[in-house]
């Protein structure tokens, strides 16, 4: 498929502006989040690139077709820095993390373009190489078996809160360094801000802040310390020319934090789900492992990816120019929203796009987006998410629902998708090995 916006057909402009169609479904309820798949289905048949007003009051356009979605994704000319955003005064603020602006944490990959973008994301992606990440797999299979440890014997868990949740937190910890007597802290700050509202007011925001002080204090102490980790690794590219001022530095742990956990977290708890909702494919992944074959598991967390992904939204881009997107016309400064849920069950790219299957093949979907902007993580997320499922099902094999699925919610919020809890039920089993267990948020 071509990348290049000059040659796609969704460059042909409409005959008319975007107007919401009279039956069009009510999207961001809570009905909507517990099932958003039907609504989307009928934005890519009848407005595939749709003009529509979130829950904050802003308007933008949400792209659903996997072919517009793909452009939209690698368009240069929908840039990734807020300034470019025509926003009324009422929508200022609303289109990022809450309290990034003031906690000066703006500049990081997911609110620049190229160069910065580029030199920021060459510095970075050093702790993301395939060895790098292989090294790491030792550490994510402890915090794996450690977790597990703590709710075996009970026979019963919420694995979001319990499993799913910590497991990235500890994880990304140790990736950027912080000391281990920290991380109870960054894990508490980081539970705040997954809720999306469910906490106190302005709850996100203070932990946002607290955060940034944090991140300040431990860049300072890394540079007189350093060591073998990611804040130690840009402290001496920036002594070595790099010119990474602090506040880059402080963005980046900030936004590798924020976007390496909730992603994860979902990936483990969307997949769970799936598969105890999916018994047929669940047992042959099952099998699999108990066969010592690993093939299954690694198509099978693309396809977990594919069918319920963490990420429902792509963060915001703005139109720098007017162009066309879709068959329509976006004018320069309007906010652009890729649905990557709805691009990832488009029936023009895949066969029986509802329908779970691990083994799946031609499965180019665009779970953790396409082009420059590629999630820059994604090999960590894939390492944790396949420890996770493998040791679950190794450890837990009769793991089964301890409610209905009409008791779960999804937790509300306009990028990510995940689920706010996951109660299951087990026979009892044993712990993996003596040792410290770790506490869990």
């Amino acid at each position: 498929m071509n990348d290049s916006p000059a040659d796609s057909p969704a460059d042909s402009p409409a005959d008319s502006p975007a107007d919401a169609p009279a039956d069009a479904p009510e999207l961001f309820s809570w009905e909507f989040a517990t099932d958003p798949y039907p609504a989307y289905a009928w934005l890519r048949e009848h407005s595939p690139v749709h003009r529509t007003a979130l829950p904050s009051g802003v308007e933008a356009w949400l792209v659903t077709r996997y072919v517009d979605a793909r452009q939209a994704l690698a368009d240069t000319r929908l840039s990734k820095n807020p300034a470019h955003h025509d926003e009324p005064a009422h929508a200022k603020g609303k289109t990022g993390i809450p309290g990034e602006r003031k906690a000066e944490l703006m500049t990081h990959l997911l609110n620049i373009d190229p160069p910065d973008h580029t030199r920021l994301r060459r510095l970075v992606s050093k702790a993301f190489t395939p060895r790098r990440v292989a090294e790491f797999a030792p550490r994510v299979q402890e915090l794996t078996d450690r977790l597990i440890d703590n709710f075996i014997e009970e026979g019963s868990a919420d694995l979001i809160h319990d499993f799913a949740f910590p497991l990235p937190i500890y994880a990304i910890c140790d990736l950027l360094g912080v000391p281990r007597e920290d991380q109870d802290d960054f894990r508490d700050w980081a539970g705040m801000m997954i809720r999306h509202g469910g906490g106190p007011r302005g709850g996100v925001a203070r932990s946002v802040k607290k955060m940034r002080g944090y991140l300040a204090e431990l860049i300072h102490r890394k540079r007189e310390n350093p060591g073998d980790d990611l804040i130690s690794g840009l402290i001496r590219a920036s002594d070595h020319g790099e010119h990474l001022t602090e506040n880059e530095a402080a963005a980046m742990a900030f936004i590798l934090l924020f976007a390496g956990f909730e992603t994860t977290v979902n990936l483990i708890g969307n997949g769970v789900y799936a598969l105890l909702r999916n018994p047929e494919q669940r047992e042959r992944l099952q099998r699999s492992l108990d066969a010592g074959e690993t093939g299954l598991l690694e198509t099978g967390i693309e396809e977990l990816l594919r069918y319920d992904g963490p990420v429902e939204l792509a963060t915001w881009r703005f139109a720098t120019e007017p162009l066309v997107l879709g068959g329509q016309r976006i004018s320069a400064g309007d906010p652009v929203l890729v649905v990557l849920a709805a691009a990832d069950r488009d029936p023009e790219r895949f066969a029986d796009p509802d329908t779970l299957d691990l083994s799946r093949r031609d499965n180019q979907h665009l779970g953790y987006g396409h082009g420059i902007h590629y999630c820059l993580g994604a090999p960590l997320a894939r390492l944790e998410g396949q420890a996770a499922l493998a040791t679950l099902l190794r450890r837990l094999p009769d793991l089964r629902l301890a409610v209905e699925p009409t008791d779960l919610r999804w937790r509300g919020g306009l990028i990510m998708r995940g689920l706010r809890t996951l109660p299951v039920e087990f026979h009892p089993g044993h712990r993996s090995g003596e040792g410290d267990t770790l506490s869990t948020p």
